[in-house]
């Protein structure tokens, strides 16, 4: 998991403030401010190799002169940080957040120049020890237990090239790539580290996997259709029986997560029985309350997904890849005029109650 940091604490420090000027009443330059500025292309990896020390001082506000009353504000100290990042306190209380390219947020300010009211003393800028915790932004979250394919799947529609092996925890860090469309639209896919039983609990990659669900804007359920079994160990699940604990985990995670809108990938449909096993999920699916008897009541969620398309796939040899595609792009188009035509007639709204 070193290759990919998402959680980075540094120091900052604002800028002390200048020296009054007593004899002339001179005010002192307020100290520099430490500010946190989102950019594209920066990661938390890049921060820690630029600056070890993980130490960010602001300057000191000049001093009261006779040549200048009022001093010059220290210089402030801009750190470049990647989108997505909430900033966090010691007691891990979220203070901020950026999101979008450009969004600044103050860390550390300045301490005020000496001046009458501070008997020409200067004040210390504020100093304190801060978290940035990284929420990966994406599209489409690819979401699945161990070995379900998810890996293999991101390959097949992406130019991104992960790891790729016939063991349980092949992915072990988030790994990103886009789907690129002959019209030139772009779809961001993050593959995330495989869930497992408890993982809303911080069991296995817990809170590292399910963290990064939260900002996507869809979610990719990726489900074996033989089943589900993490060692001899554990109990084997069904396929139906898998969606209702990835469903289980997202809602005991954070209730919301259940509220995306969710499209459904059937993989290894080239396994024999495939096709057997995909007629008794799709029935399963359609009427899932006829067939919650038959399942453990610890693994049964609150609320069941909806799922806008079921698309049978399999990465092996190719089928349904360019149908999932298709309907991830009609899947997002659509969320995106929905956002729209709600913003739409929020603003009508506003002015129909301005006038």
């Amino acid at each position: 998991y070193s290759n990919f940091i998402d959680v980075l604490r540094v120091y900052v420090r604002g800028g002390t403030g200048g020296m009054g000027y007593p004899n002339l009443g001179g005010e002192g330059g307020r100290g520099g401010d430490v500010w946190f500025v989102a950019r594209e292309r920066t990661t938390l990896k890049s921060i820690r190799e630029k600056y070890p020390q993980k130490r960010f001082v602001a300057g000191t506000g000049a001093n009261s002169s006779v040549k200048a009353l009022k001093g010059e504000k220290g210089k402030d100290c801009e750190v470049h940080v990647p989108l997505g990042i909430s900033v966090l306190d010691d007691d891990g209380k979220q203070i901020g957040e950026l999101n979008a390219a450009g969004e600044r947020f103050l860390a550390a300010r300045g301490g005020l120049g000496g001046s009458l009211a501070t008997n020409f003393l200067p004040c210390k800028g504020q100093r304190r020890t801060v978290h940035l915790d990284l929420k990966l932004i994406a599209d489409v979250g690819l979401v699945g237990f161990p070995n379900a394919g998810k890996s293999s799947l991101l390959s097949k529609i992406s130019h991104a090239k992960p790891e790729i092996a016939n063991y349980a925890f092949t992915t072990i860090q988030p790994e990103l790539g886009k789907i690129m469309y002959v019209d030139y639209k772009q779809i961001s896919v993050a593959d995330l580290p495989g869930l497992i039983e408890g993982a809303h609990a911080n069991k296995g990659m817990g809170h590292k996997f399910l963290k990064h669900v939260e900002r996507t804007k869809q979610l990719l359920l990726v489900v074996d259709i033989s089943g589900f079994q993490l060692s001899i160990k554990t109990q084997f699940r069904t396929a139906f029986e898998t969606i209702l604990l990835l469903t289980k985990e997202l809602e005991l995670y954070k209730e919301e997560l259940v509220t995306k809108p969710a499209l459904l990938a059937i993989n290894k449909m080239d396994l024999p029985c495939a096709k057997d096993n995909l007629d008794e999920l799709t029935t399963q699916l359609e009427n899932p309350q006829d067939f919650l008897h038959l399942v453990e009541e610890e693994i049964i969620p609150a609320n069941t997904l909806e799922f806008r398309q079921v698309i049978p796939i399999s990465t092996y040899t190719g089928e349904g890849i360019e149908e999932l595609k298709t309907c991830i792009r009609k899947s997002i188009d659509e969320q995106a005029d929905q956002v729209n035509e709600e913003y739409r007639k929020k603003k009508l709204l506003l002015l129909q109650t301005s006038k």
